[in-house]
């Protein structure tokens, strides 16, 4: 019996995941819910993903196409590097390339004194967007990701890293970066010729795309978004010498999964019964079948009822999946004004 018992294990499905990450999260890029996760919120160094936060600052500050003029300060840089040299002009758009596909140091510094004057002041910047997208155990000292002089660098979590990727993702443009394989950009004096770091981007062909990075203290990290039929998943690892693989078994889970709709206008109509609702989104939520059937719809109505009627929420179980405000279809939907003349034949034709 003893023998029988063994053999039955040894052929049982193995679906317990074996990540050899310090922290790492899986994420669904829609609701942000988390579908797996180690250690989601234990502060690490994040060495190059840092680049990530540069990246969109740079694109929600300034134009692309911008060109930039290469100074001194570049020679400050050390590490991975595209290799620009002083006095260079080079657009924005190109920087970014270099930024994320090649992990550019020198483009980093180059795009910080280029968006805020400083390397200080930009980091100001990048550390008030964690604050706005609610990263509460990230600090920012720099906009590259290596160690200071005094050890200090770069810390966040698993989840909140998870967060900045799934608002940057919202870029177009950011999505267009991270998803490029190989680019080739002009400046001023020179012709560069660039393949994406991302070994993942060229191996699975649900990858969105993302961004690597490695110290001697932080070791490999990596942030990386997928999708397929529609569904979105983000996955985050700190400290694995095994990302690549990791990333592609996390993602290949969180795909697994069924996108359900949990809120709409029509269901709002429906659970309301009037059709003068609407909410501003939909809300889409990766869910196996089982936790489908066991989610419910809660209703939270204002007693004044204005603009806002009120918040319908969905759970499972204890856990809170997400939530939409409701609105009156009039007063969510923004009413033309009037110009002077069409008030003015409006009053002498009683219209």
């Amino acid at each position: 019996m003893k023998f029988l018992a063994l053999l039955v294990l040894l052929f049982l499905p193995v679906t317990a995941l074996a990540i050899s990450a310090s922290g790492y999260i899986l994420m669904d890029g829609d609701s942000n819910r988390i579908l797996a996760g180690e250690n989601i919120n234990d502060e690490r160094l994040i060495a190059s993903t840092t680049k990530i936060m540069t990246c969109i600052i740079a694109l929600e500050n300034k134009d692309i196409n911008d060109k930039v003029k290469i100074g001194k300060e570049v020679l400050k840089a050390y590490g991975s590097a595209i290799y620009l040299s002083l006095d260079e002009e080079i657009t924005l758009k190109d920087l970014l390339y270099g930024l994320m596909l090649r992990s550019g140091n020198d483009a980093a510094i180059a795009i910080a004194y280029y968006v805020s004057g400083s390397m200080q002041d930009f980091v100001k910047k990048m550390n008030e967007k964690a604050y706005e997208l609610k990263m509460s155990h990230t600090t920012f000292v720099n906009d590259h990701g290596l160690e200071e002089d005094m050890g200090d660098g770069n810390t966040s979590t698993p989840y909140d890293m998870a967060l900045l990727m799934s608002y940057a993702l919202k870029n177009d443009t950011f999505r267009e970066i991270i998803g490029t394989k190989n680019y080739t950009a002009k400046s001023s004096g020179k012709t560069y010729v660039w393949k994406n770091k991302n070994k993942l981007l060229f191996t699975y062909d649900n990858l969105i795309g993302g961004k690597t990075g490695f110290t001697k203290k932080a070791r490999r990290t990596l942030v990386t978004a997928a999708s397929k039929n529609g569904k979105t998943t983000i996955v985050v690892t700190l400290n694995d010498g095994n990302d690549f693989d990791d990333h592609k078994q996390l993602h290949e889970k969180g795909l697994s999964y069924d996108r359900v709709l949990l809120i709409d206008d029509e269901i709002v109509k429906n659970y309301l019964g009037r059709d003068d609702v609407m909410v501003n989104e939909p809300l889409y939520v990766l869910l196996t079948k089982k936790e489908a059937e066991n989610v419910k719809l809660d209703l939270q109505v204002r007693e004044d009822e204005q603009k806002e009627i009120g918040v319908l929420k969905a759970t499972l179980n204890d856990e809170v999946l997400g939530y939409r405000k409701i609105y009156k279809v009039d007063d969510f939907l923004e009413v033309p004004k009037k110009g002077f003349w069409e008030k003015f034949f409006g009053w002498l034709f009683k219209w």
